[in-house]
This record gives structure tokens, sequence and C-alpha cells, in this order.
């Protein structure tokens, strides 16, 4: 339902002209527990005259039914829709809703106030223009206060309204008022914080939401309606600035068109503009504008559109097309915040997917530089990041991206992490800047390469990866088909687990973010002796498919064979050579693998090995077998 017109009745067609003119203005409301988020939403709601009659039947009904305000209506229930939320009193999930009025159409997001709903609250500050932070007239600026302030800042939200609700429980007093304002305002600019605007408010009773209060004669500012129907929108803003386009789509009908599709994340564009495609970096100019309705004598950011250009540039999905004056920056390595979203925790090494813009690549996320204390701003040490936690990072990526500072530019700096098995999205990231390596490392041109290499051995370099629970026979498997190789006159090496350990992986342990690194520092080494020209054997338990996997990805394509020593667990316990299932069966060795640790088998391994039907010297052979048939070995 739209805003109430007396055109809905007499002119449908120009009411609804006028109404898709109106500015879009999405905020979001947050505080503490019980400050009256959802009220607030609620009375705008209503005063809005966003409400059927038989809606608000039913929130007289609900109002009565609860009894939270007594005989008055409960505008917090409008928007607190669970029934944990209605029983508890507080929000859970982020609610968001629509409402408009004869200046502008807005999108309010109700984000939850406990500390285990942090990922829930960024969710609903990721697209908002503005804040509106609540603060109990009696209870002042609290620690929920100051934590919803630094993710506020953090997720680049740069207008503030300070809420300060239930005046008329403390007589609307201005002393409590200039005491509040003043305390939060010297927090706010310890975070960054400066565009702020205070407002008394009294949701319950209505006063300075829609109308100036007559309880309130000493405050001259706006009402809280009037500021979200006048201030600059953030869009407003990014149609200043440089032009960026990711580019979503390439659309190729005919011979005769060529068109890259995409909405514009910030600046214009016209026809004859010069614009520089990125990361490639090669120039042309835009010939046309294309729209749904024809050509565009402009377009500015916010409007989707496919441009045309002069000359024939290689545009992929992914690439970004920017002013050519004044272009994205391009880097493979950042430094980066990353709020963490998923029950299982953040492991540095692990390979996730990132997705930045319209572009989806492989990246490496090292070990935290720190964890961010969200109720005291304390930097912490810290090894990973588990659900809800925030930290500072530095990240890898398999390419170099174009990219802005996600301060000046969200849509180009901001990311999501995805995990790569269960393609859940686990994380949000907000790019700092490029690391100076990114720009300072080369890689170095060498004129004897791994062709060379492989041809002067006479064989094909390739890893062959065994993976299976301790006791499975991977190493026995491993140094026999070695042996082999050796008395066939090919040059190979053996990185077995356990001298792995006394030497480049000797500072780690066995918890699961060391097994990532263990795996990682392994494969990285592997990739170079594959370079080399090496046939390399790996003897590794390496439990987790995505560690696998990112070690697979290191090589080329027919340069991994992935081979499962499959070994059912009361066998590899029976075996038990280095009596470790009894250590980890008394508890005196923790996270071993099969016991109170995960071990993921290959789903696709290109070769699997039942030792309960092959003897190792089969097994070995069927090994060297395969080689010979995959043209490594003559």
């Amino acid at each position: 339902m739209a805003h109430v017109s007396d055109l809905i009745a007499t002119d449908i067609e120009r009411y609804l002209e006028q109404h898709e003119k109106k500015s879009l203005l999405r905020f979001i409301t947050c505080g503490s527990v019980d400050d009256g988020k959802s009220t607030v939403i609620g009375r705008l709601l209503y005063e809005s005259k966003m409400l059927f009659e038989d809606q608000l039947a039913a929130i007289e009904a609900d109002s009565r039914k609860w009894g939270t305000q007594g005989g008055d209506i409960d505008f917090a229930l409008l928007v607190d829709g669970l029934a944990a939320e209605r029983e508890q009193g507080i929000t859970i999930d982020v609610a968001y809703r629509f409402f408009s009025t004869d200046r502008r159409k807005f999108i309010v997001a109700d984000t939850p106030g406990h500390e285990q709903y942090t990922r829930n609250m960024i969710t609903g500050a990721s697209t908002a223009d503005v804040a509106v932070i609540l603060v109990d007239a009696r209870k002042g600026v609290l620690t929920q206060t100051r934590r919803h302030s630094y993710l506020v800042s953090l997720i680049g939200i740069r207008k503030v309204v300070l809420a300060i609700n239930k005046m008329d429980l403390v007589d609307y007093s201005q002393q409590v008022y200039n005491r509040i304002d003043e305390e939060y305002r010297e927090f706010a600019r310890q975070i960054g914080l400066a565009d702020i605007t205070t407002i008394p408010l009294s949701a319950l009773k209505g006063d300075n939401m829609t109308e100036p209060s007559t309880q309130t004669g000493w405050y001259h500012g706006p009402t809280l309606m009037g500021f979200l129907e006048t201030c600059e929108i953030d869009e407003t803003r990014l149609q200043n600035g440089p032009l960026r386009l990711p580019v979503q789509w390439v659309n190729r009908p005919n011979l005769d068109f060529r068109g890259f599709c995409g909405l514009i994340a910030s600046g214009s564009v016209r026809p004859g503009d010069r614009v520089r495609v990125q990361p490639s970096g090669r120039e042309s100019t835009v010939a046309r504008i294309v729209a749904h309705g024809g050509d565009l004598p402009v377009a500015v950011a916010g409007q989707s559109v496919t441009l045309t250009l002069a000359d024939e540039v290689d545009i992929s999905r992914g690439d970004v097309i920017s002013a050519a004056d004044a272009p994205a920056e391009v880097a493979d390595q950042f430094e980066c915040s990353i709020v963490w979203m998923a029950d299982e925790p953040m492991l540095p090494g692990r390979p996730y997917l990132l997705k930045l813009g319209t572009r989806t690549v492989s990246v490496s996320v090292t070990e935290p530089k720190y964890k961010v204390n969200v109720n005291t701003l304390e930097r912490l040490a810290a090894k990973q990041l588990e659900l809800n936690e925030i930290g500072v990072c530095n990240i890898a990526l398999d390419r170099a991206v174009p990219f802005d500072a996600y301060q000046a530019n969200r849509e180009t700096g901001g990311f999501i992490l995805i995990d790569r098995l269960t393609n859940n999205t686990v994380g949000a990231g907000m790019l700092h800047f490029a690391l100076r390596r990114a720009h300072n490392i080369h890689l170095q041109h060498v004129d004897i390469d791994k062709a060379a290499r492989s041809l002067q051995k006479g064989q094909k370099p390739v890893v062959l990866w065994f993976t299976g629970l301790s006791g499975a026979g991977k190493s026995t498997i491993a140094n026999l088909v070695e042996k082999r190789l050796h008395a066939l006159g090919r040059h190979s090496y053996l990185l077995d687990g356990d001298n792995v350990r006394h030497g480049l992986n000797k500072d780690l342990g066995f918890t699961e973010a060391d097994r990532v690194e263990n795996v990682r520092r392994v494969g990285e080494v592997a990739r170079l002796m594959v370079d080399a020209g090496l046939i390399v054997l790996t003897a590794f338990i390496s439990p987790f498919r995505a560690e696998r996997r990112l070690a697979r990805s290191l090589v080329a394509d027919g340069e991994f064979i992935e081979v499962h020593v499959d070994t059912p667990l009361d066998v590899a316990e029976s075996r038990d050579v280095k009596g470790l299932y009894k250590k980890a069966r008394r508890g005196e060795l923790r996270n071993f693998t099969g016991i109170d640790s995960p071990y993921e088998p290959p789903e696709n391994p290109e070769m699997r090995i039942d030792t309960t039907e092959l003897t190792a010297e089969r097994a070995a052979d069927r090994v060297i077998e395969l080689l010979r048939e995959r043209g490594v070995i003559a």
C-alpha cells in the first residue's frame, strides 16, 4: 500500500508517476534492548497512514491481548512479527518495512539489539544510508549503544540520528537531553562519526515524531520524519564520484551489437566519455547508453544501463568500467575488516570464495591481525574468528581485481565470503587498502621453465596426494611407489607428514586451524617441486576437502592425482603402530582424526585403494600403472 493521496481516487496514473519519481531512503533503527526501536517504526507506519483498516483492527486486538501498553496501541507489534519476539518484547530477526510520504519513499530495517545477533544487524545495515540509534532517556548511553555505533561506523553509514527516546519518562528534561547528547558525541568522535543529529522523542506519545512537540519548547531541530524526508541520501553523494560500472552481463544479441550491462555504482556517464576497463587497463570511448526506453544522454549512479564502446575491447562479467581520469585501483592482496557469520570458525589458510561486485574469485585469509571487542573497542589477539566476531585480516586473491576502499564506495569495496563446499555466505568484509607487496612484488620471468625441466627429466611433473586416516598405510604405499620410480630412473620426492613436521611445520600443532595451515604449506612446496619437473608424493591425513581442493588448485589441470587410501577406522585403529589411537581414546591426544576430529573422505579421487583387499605392494603397482596410463612416465 502507498501513502494516502487524493490522487489515488481521482488520477491513479498521475499518482503512480509521482510515486515513481520519489527518492528512496534506506535506514536502520538500532540501539539497546527495549529502547523502543520497533515502537518508532510502528509509529512512523501509523502516522504515514500505511495501515489498512483490518491491520489497524488486528493491532488493536493484539495490543489488548498482550497488554504491554494498557489500553493504548502497542506500535511495536507492527514490526515484531515473531512469536518469540512478542513474548519476550525484543527483536530477533531483521524486519524490513516499506512506507512513503508525499516527499520520499522509505525502507526501514529494524535490527536486533543482542550481541549474538551481530550478523543480523550487519545484514540490515549493509544497504542503509542513515542509522537511527535509539537511547532510553532514563538509561543514557549504554554498552550496546557504543557497540551499535561502532558497527554503524564500520559498515560505512555516515549519517546518524541519535534519537533520545522515552523523554516522557524524564519529564522532557533538557538537562537529560544535553547530558546524553554530549556523552554520545564525545564517543562518536573516537570512532569517526561526525554527521550526528540529536532528536528528543517519545515514540509512544508521538512527540517530535512527525510534528514538533509542545513538551519540548527548548528544542528547535527537525522532527524525526522531517529529518528522514530531507536528508541527503548516499546515492546523491555517489553520483558526484568517479564512474564505476561493474559489468554484470555482456549483451551480444547479434553481430552488430555488443553492449556491457550493469548497475552504475558511482558517478555518471555520457556518450563521448573516456573510460578505462579494469583490470586489463584498456581504454575506449562510450558510444551509446542504452536503456529500456531508448538511448540516454546521461546515466547516473543507481541506474541499470547498457554501454557500448567505440572500440573492440575484451570485457567480461566481473570487469569494472571506470572513468579514465579516475580509475579504480587494481590489486590481489588487501587489508580488510571481516565480520564472521558462520557457526564454523574462520580458519586462516582455508580457501573460500570472495564475491566483490559481480566478480567471484578464490581467496585465502591469513591469521587475523587482531579482533575487536565490539563492546569495549579493545583490540585482542586472535588465531581465528568465531560467529559474530569482527577482525582485521590480510587476504590474498588468486587474481588481481579492481576495487575502491570501502569507505569511498561500498559497491566496489564491500565483499562477501562464501564456503566453497556448501555455497553458504560465511562472512562479510570491507576492503581498507591494497598491501604494498601487491604492487611491488611481481612474478619474475625465467628462461628455464617447467616444460624445459620436465623435458630434461623425461617425465611429466605431477603431485600424488595420498590421503586417509592415521594408520591407513599412506606412508608405506607412498614409500614403495617412490622406490619403484627410483628404480625406473625417475625424479621424485616424498613429502611425508611426520617428516615435514620436524622442520617446515614444526611450529604447528594439531588444532583445526593448524591442520589447515599444515596442508597449505605442503601444497605450496609441492607446487614449487612440480615447477621443478618432479613427481611429488605427499602422505598426509589432510582431513578436510577444502584444503585438498586448495592444493589441487595450485597446479595445472592433470597435475594433481588424489589417492584415497581407504581403510575402515577399526582396521586403522587395530594397526596403531605409533600408539596414537590409544592415547586419543584415553583423552591424552586431542583433535585426533577419526576420534574427536572429522575426516572428510574424497568425493571423486583419481584412485581409491581399499587396503582390506590390496596389499601395500599391489597398491604401489596400481599407482605406477596409473602414472603410465596418464603418460607421466613412459
